[in-house]
């Protein structure tokens, strides 16, 4: 997250400023005539390769250095690109120019190789091994002025110095091997054909795809990435598996957020001459069951945050429907918040199968559902005032009627509380983190101090 991207940043800014430090104290050295220890070193050795001191002009510059040697070239370049990846992973440069975000953190090629060479120059030194038999540093420091002296009691030689391996190649290499194997298991999965067997327009420009291949397991809250070479043959991009492993298929929703998801969906609209080509790689991630260990669970989405849930959903429908033992399940209640009518959409679809199938196997107090439209005008709420005797929601077309404005946390909570006394309560939530926070303190405050009465756990969700 956040955090790691920001302790990157301190080793590298550590060492460059460690960098500028030496650069000035090897200058001055060079410039000195005081004859301290410092200037003295810094003259030894500058015709035979054993020297210490690597500036041997007064003349020489920072700019000089960075432009002219290998660390020095090799640094400017991997502090760039390490700088390009930092600035190109902020929120917003993602959401809205995902292929400047996608196509930058490739020059992490050129960090590693930069990396790898930075050091080969051989500019940091140290005292070679045969130097130290003859000229002990503790011993010899005091002396400086008498190095190499035959006639001093001391017999100390000048010390001579060599440079220090490269070794930053231990450390990228086992990363890099394993990114190497990485990428050749996700070519060779990315191979494997891929069925498309159902295209489904939804409202607000939201389109499913359904979709097999051979060998695919999922769970619930994994996800995917996606590629259609008719679109781009080097973005891929990340959707929320929607459909349940019971299913034997599996799909996503996608919807019209940005250039890729844009033209992917005309060119499915299109369909000239033929279905296009689909490349899948995962599933990715946790499998979020903890939801089906509860006997009450309260699911919360907002926005978008509802695609995950689709998942859960559905599969907590078909556990129930073949009276999977593992399933805890009693009741759920379900609350999707949204900005605007448009969000509801696609998941409206679901709601209303859902509706149906509960009605049609007796089990219709299963699933309690609760709609919040928090971005409405006032036409639109005297609208659902003229309708509120009509048999389906206005807004949804659902028998839920839809709440406008948001959840009254607290009375949803004591409602819950009332209907569930002694149950133990899952609260699971793909949202923001105030809202997060809010359920939080509600699970506290409204989770009886006997624990044999009800109590609520909270869960958030990260997909």
């Amino acid at each position: 997250g956040k955090e790691l991207v920001q302790f990157c940043l301190v080793p590298p800014a550590i060492h460059i400023i460690a960098h500028l430090c030496n650069f000035e104290w090897y200058n001055d050295a060079q410039q000195a005539t005081d004859e301290s220890l410092a200037s003295v070193l810094s003259e030894l050795h500058q015709d035979n390769g054993l020297w210490l001191n690597p500036i041997y002009s007064n003349t020489t510059t920072p700019l000089y250095v960075a432009f002219t040697t290998i660390p020095g070239l090799t640094g400017v370049i991997i502090t760039l690109a390490l700088i390009l990846m930092v600035t190109s992973s902020v929120e917003f440069i993602r959401r809205s120019y995902f292929e400047v975000f996608w196509y930058t953190h490739h020059l992490f090629v050129i960090y590693f190789v930069g990396l790898v060479i930075h050091g080969i120059a051989g500019v940091v030194r140290g005292q070679t091994a045969e130097s130290l038999k003859e000229h002990i540093p503790k011993k010899c420091e005091p002396y400086y002025k008498e190095w190499d002296r035959k006639r001093s009691d001391h017999h100390c030689k000048e010390p001579e110095f060599g440079s220090i391996p490269a070794e930053s190649w231990k450390w990228v290499l086992a990363p890099l091997i394993l990114y190497a194997f990485e990428r050749v298991l996700r070519f060779w999965r990315s191979c494997q054909k891929v069925v498309v067997t159902k295209v489904v327009k939804h409202p607000s420009k939201v389109l499913e795809l359904q979709m097999y291949m051979k060998g695919f397991s999922m769970e619930v809250g994994q996800y995917v990435f996606l590629n259609c070479p008719s679109v781009s043959h080097w973005e891929w991009h990340p959707f929320t598996l929607t459909s349940a492993p019971e299913e034997n298929f599996f799909s996503v929703h996608i919807r019209a957020a940005g250039d890729w998801t844009e033209s992917l969906i005309d060119t499915f609209e299109q369909q000239k001459p033929k279905t296009p080509r689909i490349k899948v790689d995962g599933p990715f991630g946790t499998a979020s069951e903890d939801v089906f260990q509860y006997e009450v669970a309260m699911l919360v989405g907002a926005g978008i945050g509802v695609t995950p849930f689709a998942s859960i959903l559905k599969s907590i429908w078909y556990k129930l429907q073949h009276a999977d033992q593992k399933l805890k399940t009693k009741k759920i209640y379900f609350y999707w918040i949204c900005r605007d009518t448009g969000s509801f959409g696609w998941f409206n679809d679901l709601l209303a199968s859902l509706e149906q199938e509960m009605e049609a196997s007796g089990k219709a107090g299963f699933l309690s559902y609760h709609l919040f439209l928090t971005g409405w005008s006032s036409s639109m709420v005297g609208h659902a005032a003229l309708n509120v005797d009509k048999a389906t929601d206005v807004v949804t077309g659902l028998r839920q009627k839809t709440s406008f404005g948001r959840p009254m946390w607290s009375n949803e909570f004591s409602a819950v509380a009332a209907a569930h006394p002694r149950s133990v309560v899952g609260v699971f939530l793909c949202g923001p983190g105030p809202l997060a926070k809010s359920l939080q303190n509600c699970c506290y405050q409204h989770s009886s101090l006997d624990p044999r009465k009800v109590q609520f756990y909270f869960n958030k969700e990260n997909f």
